[in-house]
């Protein structure tokens, strides 16, 4: 059946594919209507915007709590100036604090190693957002400097995203999650295919068929998908998720320490740019 509603996929997609508070969706495909629902309600930072406010930049989180949402950048930026200096964020010039970027407070530990930048993107297969940025970040990811460790995490809000989730590590697994990843958009966005179904059975044989398509065997599969690797990494992402408040993606964040989005930076290209002078500018220190 979801594999028949690329309609009703793009429909929901455009209106509030990840947020944790769900616009209401007449549809014949609760699993996919269910991915905008399942996530439990929590207050949003500042930064982030009320459902209503959605660009074509970021799945946002919905309308909870949109009276503390006012002037998205001040709390940061006053919470910013009763740090130490060595903690406020890099000097600004093509870039302003508050408005481009805002600090993530408190800073989180990364797991890249002495010497790298971490840059993570927090994202789900079923965002359309996601979707319209991966090609970028796929571009940049081939030319970035170095000494920046780029790092893709899914986004763990409820049932539907910790299958996508747990396709995703799989194919990380298998050492796939590079060259299927745009496969599995592609699958989602331009097939209707939303590769999760009402159980866990027919999730698993959803993946399992989209697996064997593109040339992974059943047992390889099979074994990696329940095994510790994989059950691992979901419980990083989970933990993640928390740590990094996401309410929206894609969101950017830059060694534990910046977070950005499409729609802070003003574009696609403009955010790649940001990444990387901030990156460079944690490089320095």
């Amino acid at each position: 059946m979801l594999r028949s509603l690329p309609i009703c996929l793009s429909l929901l997609l455009s209106i509030a594919a990840c947020g944790r508070e769900p616009t209401p969706v007449a549809s014949n495909a609760p699993a996919i209507a269910q991915a905008a629902a399942e996530a439990p309600r929590s207050a949003q930072p500042a930064s982030v915007p009320a459902e209503a406010q959605v660009t074509a930049s970021q799945e946002s989180a919905g309308e909870t709590e949109t009276a503390n949402q006012a002037e998205p950048g001040n709390a940061n930026l006053e919470r910013l100036t009763q740090l130490p200096t060595v903690a406020r964020l890099p000097d600004g010039g093509r870039w302003k604090a508050g408005t481009n970027y805002r600090p993530l407070v408190p800073a989180q530990p990364t797991s890249s190693p002495p010497g790298k930048v971490e840059v993570v993107e927090i994202f789900w297969y079923g965002c359309g957002h996601c979707y319209a940025l991966e090609p970028f970040l796929q571009s940049w990811d081939r030319n970035k400097p170095a000494y920046i460790d780029y790092v893709k995490v899914p986004v763990m809000w409820g049932p539907v995203h910790r299958a996508h989730a747990r396709l995703f590590y799989t194919l990380k697994a298998l050492g796939r999650e590079k060259d299927l990843t745009p496969k599995v958009f592609d699958e989602i966005h331009r097939r209707g295919n939303m590769l999760v179904a009402n159980d866990e059975a027919q999730t698993r044989a959803l993946q399992l068929a989209f697996a064997k398509a593109n040339g992974i065997s059943e047992a390889d599969f099979l074994k990696a998908y329940d095994g510790f690797s994989v059950n691992t990494w979901l419980q990083q992402a989970e933990r993640l998720t928390r740590a990094y408040r996401v309410e929206g993606v894609p969101l950017i964040v830059i060694n534990g320490k910046y977070i950005t989005d499409v729609g802070m930076a003003g574009g696609h290209s403009e955010l790649l740019a940001l990444i990387d002078d901030l990156a460079a500018a944690e490089q320095r220190h």
